[in-house]
């Protein structure tokens, strides 16, 4: 069974203002392309279909045709579930329609949890789609009181599911942050599950199956093992994420249900970049650049004094530019007070410490024996 594994598509996505659903169609042909050379037997959509709950009309035409190509032309089944960016009940509007016509979406979780059963060589392979839903909705949904968190949540869903005694072949997918023994890496873009660490889900809670497709976070990665795996998304939604190569995941599970994976890498219509320098010299890059200078850019502007328009400017060479900061040269404050205690006098140092012993100023009669007797010190230190 070949399954092309993506996810976090974010259709209708603003980046700093900017609409990329342009960027999104230049991306989804390259996806298109690699299902016409690949041959997939399913397409997998793991949640955040779309940036929001209400999408851009812009947003439902891209996916009506995205949608319509893959059945209409290509054939194949398509497997989506809710994120926790969608509205899973207009996501999952007119769901048992489409269904019949290849197209399976997991909106708002019911139970039993929906279940597609496909074909190859060696049987069947269970599909089971499991869409995003918060703890407290789980607990209403299952009456269990003991679902407290996303883990617990996770858990008691998993248990309704039928045994698996024939020993098939499983799929899950699902849209969750789910943490292994490495460290996973996420990004500025992903909207936070929850707060306090309790959005965390277990990897092993999913040993019953032979591949697990996860959504949510956008860095192609694994979470605990090969076979849990985030596809990560279509393109860079945020700086943070400059230095992350994007890709599809094509998953092909073998008859004894052992898995073996391929990166389809991503090429963005606009790249997105960091740059860092004085105005005058990014600009001067710029008129010798024939690529790049439309990408999606943050500039870090390293000039010492007043800058005039900067931004203005940097948008004449960089019509892209969506963030500007300049960088701050930070000196501590503790070298900043020995700085300005070397440049005071002795004397003025002994008129401090005197207005802190004796609670008031040193008159101009004592601030005399003072500097007699500091110039006397100082004399007799120099004589030495």
């Amino acid at each position: 069974m070949k399954i092309m594994h993506t996810g976090d598509w974010h259709i209708g996505k603003s980046f700093n203002q900017v609409q990329l659903t342009e960027d999104q169609s230049y991306v989804i042909e390259q996806l298109i392309e690699y299902i016409r050379k690949e041959r997939p037997d399913v397409l997998i959509i793991a949640g955040d279909l779309y940036d929001r709950s209400v999408p851009p009309v812009e947003a439902v035409e891209l996916l009506d045709r995205t949608f319509s190509r893959l059945r209409l032309e290509h054939a194949l089944p398509v497997l989506v579930i809710a994120g926790n960016h969608d509205s899973p009940d207009r996501l999952g509007f007119g769901s048992r329609i489409l269904e019949v016509q290849g197209l399976h979406i997991a909106g708002r979780l019911s139970l039993p949890l929906s279940q597609v059963t496909l074909e190859d060589q060696w049987g069947p392979v269970d599909f089971y789609l499991l869409p995003y839903a918060a703890p407290g909705a789980v607990r209403e949904l299952l009456d269990d009181a003991a679902v407290r968190d996303h883990d617990s949540a996770m858990e008691a869903l998993l248990k309704r599911l039928p045994k698996n005694e024939e020993k098939r072949r499983r799929v899950l997918v699902t849209h969750a942050y789910v943490r292994g023994a490495q460290a996973l890496e996420e990004s500025e873009s992903e909207k936070p599950l929850s707060v306090g660490g309790t959005d965390y889900v277990s990897a092993a809670h999913f040993q019953d199956f032979s591949y697990v497709a996860l959504g949510h976070l956008h860095r192609p990665q694994q979470a605990g093992s090969e076979r849990i795996r985030y596809a990560g998304s279509l393109l860079k939604y945020s700086f943070s994420e400059v230095r992350q190569p994007k890709s599809l995941t094509l998953a092909e599970i073998d008859g004894e249900g052992e898995v073996s994976l391929k990166l389809l890498p991503l090429t963005p219509r606009l790249e997105v970049r960091k740059i860092k320098g004085n105005l005058q010299d990014l600009l001067a890059a710029a008129s010798q650049e024939e690529a790049g200078r439309e990408d999606y850019l943050h500039v870090t502007l390293t000039d010492d004094g007043e800058v005039v328009e900067p931004m203005a400017r940097l948008r004449a060479a960089y019509p892209n530019v969506l963030a500007l900061e300049r960088e701050v040269r930070q000196v501590k404050e503790k070298e900043l007070q020995a700085i300005a205690m070397r440049q005071r006098s002795k004397a003025d140092l002994f008129a401090d410490f005197y207005r802190q012993v004796v609670g008031e100023e040193l008159n101009e009669e004592r601030r005399q024996v003072v500097d007699v007797a500091v110039s006397a010190v100082l004399g007799k230190e120099e004589g030495k």
